[in-house]
Formats: structure tokens, C-alpha cells, sequence
């Protein structure tokens, strides 16, 4: 798989808007408010951006966006969050996943934060699996109704200084 690693480009916020809604709905039952907070979190990160502190990265190959993860700023200044991790049905299963998480990883390792932190569901079975295998830490798991279904959220976190949160790619 040739895949380009791109910041957040002309298109990719309406893009992830629209693909986050039609595939959380199709596989988890995620209802409209879904997409109103994609929106609202890119919003947030386009008009708020440090350069220095975030970074999206857009995954393309052959002129078609495959996926996305994003390093953002949290209220603590030592802690990332990653926001945003989404991969296509297609590009599933071939290692980009690993290697977006990698690269944001690497990103926040680099503009000094100590930690990252990230919120998702139980049911991202396959996300999960990776943090798990990676270095991170569920820290709290709790069921909800979300997005007018019920969900187990969980909070997850990795610190960056620890050497297999730097070598998770070996």
C-alpha cells in the first residue's frame, strides 16, 4: 500500500464530516447528532490550531482520502488528545491504521507532550486491540446513551516517555 500522509488539506473537513455520520450510523446506529460533533470538533481545531502542537494527518492513495487521526491540544498542557481516528472499510486490516497511530504518536512525542489521552467505544473492537498492543492504558470504561444508542465509552491513555510507547513499531 502506497499511502501519502497529508495535513488537513481543501475538502478533508466536509469529507470526514460526511464519512464519520454514514459509518457510524451503518455500524453503530450513531443517530444525526454524531456528525454535528465531527463538526464541531473540526471547527474547533481549524480555527484554534498551534501548528507546534497539532497536526492532522489525512491519509491518501491514488487520489482517494483512505483515513485520518489528529494530535490536538487537551486543557492540560502535558496531555494530547487523539481525536478523530477513522479508517475506510477498504483500507482496514493492511497495517495504515498501526501506522497512523505511529505517526501521531510520533508528532506529539515531538512537540513536548508527555502523555495522550483518547476517548472512544467499546465496540471499535479492532481500535482498541491496537492501543492495547501499543502501550496504552484503559483508564475508564463506563456505559452510557450516546449518539441515541447505548455505547461503553472508554478512556485510554499512553505515556510518551516510556520506551514502549517510543518502540511501539517494532
Amino acid at each position: 500500500m502506497t499511502v501519502e500522509l497529508r495535513d488537513l488539506g481543501e475538502g478533508d473537513a466536509d469529507w470526514l464530516v460526511t464519512q464519520h455520520g454514514r459509518l457510524y450510523a451503518r455500524d453503530e446506529g450513531f443517530d444525526d447528532s454524531f456528525p454535528v460533533l465531527v463538526r464541531q470538533v473540526l471547527d474547533d481545531f481549524i480555527a484554534h490550531r498551534d501548528p507546534a502542537r497539532e497536526r492532522a494527518f489525512i491519509a491518501w492513495e491514488d487520489g482517494a482520502r483512505l483515513g485520518s487521526i489528529f494530535c490536538a491540544r487537551s486543557d492540560d498542557p502535558d496531555a494530547a488528545k487523539l481525536r478523530l481516528f477513522l479508517l475506510m472499510p477498504e483500507a482496514r486490516g493492511k497495517g495504515l491504521g498501526r501506522r497512523l497511530l505511529a505517526e501521531n504518536l510520533a508528532f506529539a512525542r515531538q512537540a513536548g507532550y508527555a502523555r495522550m489521552v483518547l476517548w472512544t467505544h467499546e465496540s471499535h473492537r479492532a481500535a482498541c486491540a491496537l492501543y492495547a498492543a501499543t502501550g496504552w492504558r484503559l483508564l475508564r470504561s463506563e456505559p452510557k446513551i450516546s449518539f441515541g444508542v447505548p455505547v461503553v465509552e472508554q478512556a485510554w491513555e499512553i505515556d510518551l516517555s516510556t520506551p514502549r510507547g517510543k518502540n511501539f513499531r517494532d
